[in-house]
């Protein structure tokens, strides 16, 4: 089977100028913040402490609640039925260290990437099981959307029912009555 291609993009050859300016604006940033360096590690050994302190993810029945931040505190509630995936990703620096990268994906979200992207969870693969398996759970408990809809129709029709017979009684008790 062959397909059809509606259109296809070119590339503008100045991104390759692009990325060649934006590696020396990085390379010049580097070469001025070289002497700091001894100075950023310092700041980063001492605010990272507290950074960390101030971060937690708590798994509850029906949603994830993730909290961080010093200055700017931030706190996301994520509903459990809202998550279409839970990532695990680990870089090679990551691989060093033996961190990993926990990224949520919720239906709805707007933009690309991750809702929310947790860095160097203890037992990282063991915290993404059990988010998925309460996942699992609370679907499992939750009807349907479909059943709900049959259940309440299955009502509607069921109140008209005992509406009609009521009806159905009224007139018969009122013929009985004129004989």
């Amino acid at each position: 089977m062959t397909k059809h291609i509606l259109k296809s993009a070119s590339f503008d050859y100045k991104v390759k100028q692009y990325w060649m300016v934006t590696t020396s604006l990085f390379a010049m940033l580097v070469l001025v913040t070289i002497p700091l360096i001894p100075i950023i590690l310092l700041i980063v050994w001492l605010v990272g402490g507290r950074i960390l302190a101030a971060m937690s993810a708590d798994l509850l029945q029906q949603k994830l609640v993730v909290k961080r931040g010093i200055l700017f505190k931030e706190e996301k509630s994520i509903p459990l039925e809202k998550i279409t995936d839970v990532g695990l990703s680990q870089g090679p620096l990551m691989r060093l260290f033996g961190l990993h990268r926990l990224s949520f994906e919720t239906a709805g979200q707007s933009g690309n990437g991750a809702l929310v992207s947790l860095l160097g969870v203890v037992n990282a693969s063991e915290f993404r099981e059990a988010i998925l398996a309460q996942k699992d759970v609370l679907n499992e408990q939750t009807p349907k959307a479909e059943e709900l809809a049959e259940n309440h129709l299955n009502q509607a029709l069921l109140a008209r029912l005992v509406e009609v017979v009521e009806r159905i009684d009224t007139r018969l008790a009122g013929l009985e009555a004129k004989r």
